[in-house]
């Protein structure tokens, strides 16, 4: 399964940018099959819903735009990304929130104070990715495919590192104010 991991991560890394080049050239089709290409390796080395569902997504979304000739379709797919990722930490904040469920891997035994971040931290996720999927849709809809691909392929994941950074500075912040591991 290594190849189709390596497969995975390289697709969805650059993935932005094909969709780009052969929308530029008027491939909306291959626009549509190189997503759904992206997302089924994805899927094929992670093998969780969320990951079912973004395949799901790519498909679907790659045969309307493949019928209807028309690339908008193709450009929504960093929404539904969004959209399945706002949705896994919003609903797991009815139970376990993620961000717990993430720290209880590392710590099996965790303080009060730790759980109440937690539970901040997954809502924060859910408010990153409620915007982050607002600026997905505005860049589909609105804006250029050469921005949409900036967008989707460079910015959004930057945004993503700068989040996990301020995430985990936070984390640490909060860990030495209330002396927690």
């Amino acid at each position: 399964m290594p190849f189709v991991r390596i497969a995975g991560v390289l697709l969805a890394a650059v993935y932005p940018f094909a969709v780009y080049f052969l929308l530029k050239h008027g491939f909306s089709w291959a626009a549509g099959a190189v997503i759904a290409l992206a997302s089924l390796f994805v899927w094929l080395s992670k093998r969780n819903r969320i990951s079912l569902a973004a395949f799901a997504a790519a498909l679907i979304l790659a045969c309307v735009s493949g019928l209807a000739q028309d690339s908008t379709a193709v450009k929504l797919y960093p929404v539904v990304m969004n959209a399945c990722w706002l949705a896994f930490f919003a609903f797991s904040l009815a139970s376990v929130p993620a961000v717990e469920f993430f720290a209880r891997i590392k710590h099996k035994d965790l303080p009060p104070a730790a759980v109440v971040y937690c539970r901040k931290a997954t809502f924060a996720w859910c408010i990153f990715f409620l915007f982050n999927g607002l600026a997905a849709l505005d860049s589909a809809l609105f804006r250029s495919d050469a921005w949409w691909a900036l967008y989707n392929g460079a910015i959004a994941y930057a945004l993503i590192a700068l989040m996990f950074a301020f995430e985990y500075i936070v984390r640490r912040i909060y860990a030495r104010m209330n002396r927690l591991p």
